[in-house]
């Protein structure tokens, strides 16, 4: 599969991905990272349905054979509650029988496995459009913080603050969650794939950087240390 795509032809799009094999999970989010996008995961079906119920996406790309729930139960659950978000179905089970399943069960769209990337992004995008009104906000503000993920520009007070590409992502992903405790497991999954073992200090010299670049100089800091828990952005004490 061949993810090497121009992200300046597409527009960015904010997708959820519900997959539970480890490594096809980690080359989706790169692939859809690496295409210009912003990509939150969940690894079984009761997560998927928690974030999916508790944050806005262009699309949901739901793999139909998950622990805990399955992607048509998923699926048929959102569309219970009235969610219209689009939903992509990725399946081995690829019959007649089974794409009619996926679609009753309210997928938008349903893609067999083996498949190439190209074309999931290209169907991807297709029920971005389709969704049209449902496009999630590219610019997330807390107090006077703002962070435009288009145009990859933060500002504190009206001032732009320079950010290294993991620090951004690293903000970005603590303002799309203002409010609520992020854990290290969040950030290690969504912000550095995987990539480092929970016990290592990377996490906490970041946000220790990040914090000296957004609160420095302000009287009131954003960003705080949950003990025991993880980080949350917030205006006011934690």
């Amino acid at each position: 599969m061949n993810a090497n795509l121009d992200p300046d032809t597409l527009t960015a799009m904010r997708l959820l991905l519900v997959e539970d094999d480890r490594d096809a999970a980690e080359y989706l989010r790169k692939a859809f990272r690496e295409a210009g996008h912003v990509v939150d995961h969940a690894a079984d079906g009761e997560e998927g349905l928690a974030l999916a119920l508790a944050d806005k996406y262009d699309v949901l790309v739901v793999d139909r054979m998950l622990p805990l729930r399955d992607g048509l139960s998923l699926v048929a659950e959102l569309r219970g509650r009235g969610h219209a978000t689009p939903v992509l179905i990725l399946s081995a089970l690829g019959q007649v029988d089974d794409r009619v399943q996926g679609l009753r069960a309210g997928g938008d769209d349903y893609l067999p496995k083996p498949y190439a990337f190209t074309e999931l992004l290209a169907r991807v995008e297709a029920l971005a459009r389709r969704g049209g009104p449902q496009a999630t906000d590219t610019l997330y503000k807390v107090a006077d913080l703002e962070l435009d993920r288009l145009a990859h520009r933060v500002t504190r007070g009206g001032k732009e603050i320079a950010l290294q590409p993991r620090e951004f992502r690293l903000l970005e992903y603590l303002m799309r969650h203002a409010g609520q405790v992020v854990t290290r497991t969040m950030l290690l999954e969504n912000v550095w794939d995987y990539h480092f073992d929970p016990q290592t200090n990377v996490i906490d010299v970041h946000v220790s950087r990040l914090r000296s670049k957004v609160d420095k100089g302000f009287e009131v800091p954003l960003i705080h240390t949950v003990r025991g828990a993880g980080y949350m952005v917030r205006a006011g004490l934690a």
